[in-house]
């Protein structure tokens, strides 16, 4: 439990409220119907703090960064990867929260402060402040925030947060009857409740507790399910969304705001010291930009048409930048170590090198299967960190006309194992149950060392201990590779199984695998055994049994 707030908890703000927005992404997708039903909000919100939680995590070298340094990264890095209606405003009450923040840790008071900065600055951000969306929601926390700490003087940060949280849950399950669309869907505000889920995140690293589980809205029929269809009508609104990135004079803004408010509606313009984020619909999008462009600069443009949800950035191709053609499917593999990799590419597959201590963000991913130059693509994760990032990333080129579809291998194992039945020539429905049922039906085993003393399912390690671990749960608790390896692979063979495969981790010598084919070898002689040299450098060996 926290009695004030620092920068290590604005990292882990970010880190948790990135992780809850991916679990909440396809359900706030689907709340989606105001300003426009698009249906990307929980997308938007997703990429949005991804863009937040990588500035601040590049702050954190050789020295840990003050509260206010940590939450202007937090602010900037929002405003830079800002998408969507929602998630400029996200920003926007971000950069309110850092504004309230000195080099101090921040107590309650300063909390409630923060929040209604916050929530000022957002209905100061938008043009025309509808009542039932997000800044509703933000308003609430802030008032909350600020009469639990009236009613009492000595209430800690612990208990401020939790009184945010509930007040934004509570406003939230009230936004169906503020706002007519709402209230006809049958549905709360996707705005808001991408707003609650990050507050949440920030109460849950306050108080310490677990991470909150989904969010019931109880009595409402807003935890409800949307109605089939309430995505597939055209809006009556503008045909466009136009953001993009503005550099100007605060001097320019005025008028801006007004040009850009006689061309269309949801104007949102964030920022400040030279950086603005702008956001419009409108059904003349050139003559959005051609606003920018009179106020400063405008960059990293991004035009939506509604009606075909179809994405273009300025700044990105949607394929390679070659002459030919897109090819028709492309597979898309994540991998750790240049052996893993030069597998993957031997089979056809685009790469993304993962770092072990930063896996790839959405964007990375999106860019990769732009890479791929194909209309169709595979997406092979190999991670089981991975998923969210890979929907936003699914998402994003889904709108740009390409087919993705995400095979969530949890291990390198698995995805060479998809790998090894793909098919172009099969049509790509196909194609993937088929790499889906490969997958799957591939157990997969790790050997790692561990880094210090813990508890495990198999009993208690210590720092250097060769942990066996059976399909993500350590099973071996070991002192030597090939000793706990052939534990580990006698285990899963009980089960029965076809083929071994094998995968030598970076720095592992050749004799451990030698050793393990033998014992293969000699315990079932009809199990067939390949052995790759993956040098990956999070694991020692990786194990795959078919």
């Amino acid at each position: 439990m926290l009695d004030t707030l620092d920068a290590p908890a604005v990292r882990t703000w970010c880190r948790l409220s990135l992780a809850a927005l991916g679990q909440a992404r396809e359900e706030i997708d689907a709340l989606n119907v105001f300003p426009v039903p698009d249906g990307d909000t929980g997308t938007n919100l997703y990429l949005t703090v991804e863009s937040a939680a990588e500035e601040v995590d590049r702050l954190f070298g050789a020295e840990t960064p003050t509260l206010a340094e940590a939450m202007r990264a937090m602010a900037h890095g929002a405003l830079l990867g800002a998408r969507g209606n929602s998630g400029v405003i996200l920003a926007q009450l971000l950069r309110g929260i850092a504004s309230s923040f000195g080099t101090a840790p921040a107590d309650a008071p300063a909390l409630c402060r923060a929040l209604r900065r916050a929530a000022d600055a957002g209905y100061e951000a938008v043009a025309k402040p509808v009542e039932g969306t997000v800044l509703t929601v933000a308003a609430a926390a802030a008032a909350a925030a600020e009469h639990a700490a009236a009613l009492d003087p000595s209430a800690g940060l612990p208990a401020v947060a939790q009184a945010a949280y509930e007040a934004a849950r509570t406003a939230l399950a009230r936004t169906p009857s503020q706002l007519d669309v709402l209230g006809r869907a049958g549905v709360v505000d996707a705005g808001g409740r991408g707003l609650v889920t990050v507050l949440g995140a920030l109460a849950d690293v306050i108080s310490g507790h677990s991470p909150m589980g989904p969010l019931a809205l109880a009595g409402s029929r807003a935890a409800e399910p949307v109605p089939s269809g309430v995505h597939t009508a055209t809006p009556d609104g503008p045909a466009y969304e136009v953001i993009y990135l503005l550099d100007a004079d605060d001097e320019a803004l005025p008028a801006l705001r007004a040009t850009l408010g006689a061309l269309g509606d949801s104007l949102v313009v964030v920022g400040g010291d030279g950086l603005w984020n702008v956001h419009v619909h409108v059904d003349d999008p050139g003559a959005a930009v051609e606003a920018g462009i009179e106020a400063g600069r405008p960059h990293r443009i991004r035009i939506t048409h509604f009606a075909g949800a179809a994405a273009t950035e300025s700044s990105s191709a949607h394929y390679d930048d070659t002459d030919a053609p897109p090819r028709t499917r492309g597979i898309v593999s994540v991998v750790h170590g240049q052996g893993l990799a030069g597998l993957c590419v031997e089979s056809g597959a685009t790469v993304v090198h993962a770092d072990p201590d930063r896996p790839p963000s959405s964007t990375e991913l999106a860019a990769a299967i732009r890479r791929a130059g194909a209309r169709e693509v595979v997406l092979l994760l190999n991670d089981t960190e991975l998923r969210a990032a890979a929907g936003a990333a699914a998402e994003q080129l889904r709108r740009e006309g390409v087919r993705v579809a995400v095979i969530p291998t949890r291990s390198p194992v698995q995805g060479l194992a998809a790998l090894a039945v793909h098919e172009p020539g099969r049509r790509f429905d196909e194609d993937v149950v088929a790499m889906t049922s490969a997958a799957g039906a591939t157990r997969y085993a790790e050997l790692a060392v561990a880094e210090g003393e813990s508890w495990t399912m198999a009993g208690v390690c210590q720092a250097g201990d060769v942990l066996g671990l059976i399909d993500g749960d350590v099973a071996v608790i070991g002192e030597e590779t090939g000793e706990t390896a052939s534990i580990v692979l006698d285990r899963m063979l009980a089960a029965g199984g076809e083929l071994v495969t094998l995968i030598l981790g970076e720095g592992v010598a050749g004799t451990v695998a030698d050793h393990l084919v033998a014992h293969v070898r000699r315990a079932n002689p009809v199990v067939d055994t390949v052995v790759y040299r993956g040098d990956q450098p999070s694991s020692l060996l990786l194990i795959g049994v078919e």
